[in-house]
């Protein structure tokens, strides 16, 4: 579990980017935060792992002030991938990319081969495993950031963007491995700009603004109140735009999944209220 509590952070050029903060992340929970550049979203989570200390209030992860571990001893559990992947990569390969996390944190070489494997198959990847990762597009450099961390299986995962770069393709592979992340009861939390993304996945919703949360709750509440979602600078998803507009004809406004779009569509046609 993450607790936040009356976070404040002022970088060194004394911006204040967060004022006040509390938020607490369940066990096994999604979450995603959400707002405009310069909400303090990325700020915020990277006090998650330690990459950032309080200036004010405490960090607890699993009970632990982060104030008073290291980051690499908060690594291993909460593990981190970048909104940009060249601020995490270094390795020759995509292999050793992948390798280097886990062999840190002392899985014997056996292991690390499982580990690689496993992980290049995972993210659609095996093709790269010996080219550099520098030499693949931002989207595919991604891919190894989010493989690297997934590799040595951290108990939570905070994911920075990471949809920027992807197809539909990979994102809904992305949704769908976050289900399963979900099912082996392990905690997701994203930053993201991402809308649609978000209203396929329908997780607990953070809107953030100028340092300070404006909004949470259950997805389909947040992404479905046009007066918060404005107030973060954030568009109503497509469905729930078509969904308001049809509310005139009877039908409900907080519809943010294609698939609930679908039913009450098809049954409005069988009852006659749609031609």
């Amino acid at each position: 579990m993450i607790e936040a509590k009356d976070v404040h952070f002022c970088y060194a050029n004394k911006v204040e980017a967060l004022k006040g903060v509390s938020l607490t992340v369940k066990d096994g929970e999604f979450l995603a935060i959400m707002g405009q550049n310069g909400a303090g979203k990325s700020t915020f989570v990277k006090h998650f792992n330690g990459l950032l200390k309080p200036s004010s209030g405490t960090v607890l992860v699993d009970g632990v002030e982060t104030t008073k571990t290291s980051v690499a001893a908060l690594a291993r559990n909460v593990g981190f991938v970048f909104q940009n992947p060249d601020h995490q990569l270094f390795s020759e390969t995509v292999e050793d990319e992948i390798a280097f996390g886990l062999k840190n944190f002392g899985f014997q070489p056996d292991a690390v081969e499982k580990r690689v494997t496993w992980a290049l198959e995972l993210l659609s990847l095996s093709q790269y495993r010996k080219t550099s990762p520098f030499l693949l597009s931002g989207g595919e450099r991604k891919r190894v950031a989010l493989a690297s961390v997934l590799a040595w299986d951290p108990k939570m995962l905070i994911l920075d963007e990471p949809t920027i770069g992807q197809d539909h393709e990979q994102k809904e592979k992305l949704n769908q491995f976050i289900l399963q992340l979900q099912e082996q009861g392990k905690t997701v939390v994203i930053v993201t700009h991402d809308v649609e993304f978000v209203a396929e996945c329908n997780p607990r919703v953070v809107l953030m603004k100028e340092g300070k949360i404006i909004a949470e709750g259950v997805g389909k509440e947040i992404l479905t109140n046009p007066q918060a979602l404005a107030e973060s600078s954030i568009v109503l998803p497509q469905i729930a735009q078509v969904f308001t507009k049809l509310s005139s004809l009877g039908f409900p406004k907080n519809v943010i999944d294609i698939y609930e779009a679908e039913k009450i569509i098809l049954n409005a046609k069988e009852s006659k209220q749609l031609p």
